[in-house]
């Protein structure tokens, strides 16, 4: 059978479909998306704006068109902190299904970070011992740490590239106060959260997953994406501290013109590289090993592994 799953994120809305089958690999049979940016619809007070509202729902109804031409049995779909964070997600979400008949599950900050973890662990292996799982998505930031397929940690913060973006770094660029307030700003949230993490042991591999991760890695020197998702990719610390400063003073067209950064991530990678720079470094991690798989892999093989 065919399973499609909608993933509405802070910058993107995605439809995969998959061939589910035993055994199966979470690798798309097709794929389409929209640059939708739920962050980008939010009102002063937290609120998506109806636009944003709209929107949604009318990518969810195109959803449902192509997964019937493709084929799809099963169908389902989920929301990360854009739409759970906002006071009127609810209400945006029974318009979707109103609109749609489509429910749309809310994934907590602990899930997400929890069911990245999963896909970490399925990429690496057993043989990868006790991972760290870095997450750097539009809305928040998730870590997570264990040796099994469930972690022992699992930490959600607000710290997500758009996030941090919309509401520290105003301006393109930015001003440098502005810079040096959200680095400070950053590292004082997650340092408040370490505890957990520095309880939970030593590690043997220090991951790092998501679109902005893999950005940045291309950004200071990893292989491009032309060579393939299984190019061994990693992203140094000591390279990010130094490319930081330039970024800080690039305009977003700018951004968009370095290696692997796409226009409509090109203003959220600076908060990106700040987040990345700070977490490695209050964790003591010198290098992030990328994976190509995230928060989308690891729904599906949760879902593959239930049919089973």
């Amino acid at each position: 059978m065919r399973l499609g799953v909608i993933d509405v994120g802070s910058n993107t809305v995605h439809l995969l479909v998959v061939d589910a089958h035993p055994g199966a690999q979470p690798l798309p049979a097709s794929k389409h998306k929209i640059e939708l940016r739920l962050s980008e619809h939010v009102t002063d007070d937290g609120l998506i704006a109806d636009e944003g509202r709209d929107r949604l729902a009318a990518f969810v109804e195109e959803c449902l068109g192509l997964a019937e031409d493709q084929g799809v049995e099963d169908l389902s779909g989920f929301v990360t902190s854009a739409i759970r964070e906002a006071p009127n997600g609810t209400e945006v979400l029974h318009e979707v299904k109103e609109r749609t008949g489509v429910v749309l599950d809310v994934l907590s900050g602990a899930d997400e970070a929890r069911l990245t973890f999963l896909a970490a662990r399925r990429w690496f292996g057993w043989s990868a011992g006790t991972l760290l799982v870095a997450d750097i998505g539009g809305g928040s930031l998730e870590l997570a740490q264990g040796m099994d397929e469930d972690p022992d940690v699992a930490v959600s913060l607000p710290l997500g590239a758009g996030r941090v973006t919309r509401e520290l770094l105003a301006g393109d660029p930015p001003r440098p106060d502005a810079v040096r307030e959200a680095r400070r700003l950053v590292r004082a949230s997650i340092a408040a959260e370490l505890r957990p993490l520095a309880k939970a042991g030593t590690r043997d591999h220090a991951v790092g997953t998501s679109k902005t991760m893999r950005s940045l890695a291309r950004v200071c020197g990893a292989a491009p994406s032309a060579e393939g998702m299984y190019a061994p990719r990693v992203l140094e610390r000591e390279v990010l501290a130094e490319r930081l400063p330039g970024l800080a003073v690039m305009s977003a067209a700018e951004r968009a013109g370095l290696p692997g950064v796409s226009a409509s991530r090109s203003l959220q990678l600076l908060a990106g590289g700040i987040v990345a720079e700070a977490t490695m470094d209050l964790l003591g991690i010198d290098r992030l090993e990328i994976c190509p798989w995230a928060l989308r892999e690891g729904i599906i093989l949760r879902h593959l592994d239930r049919m089973s």
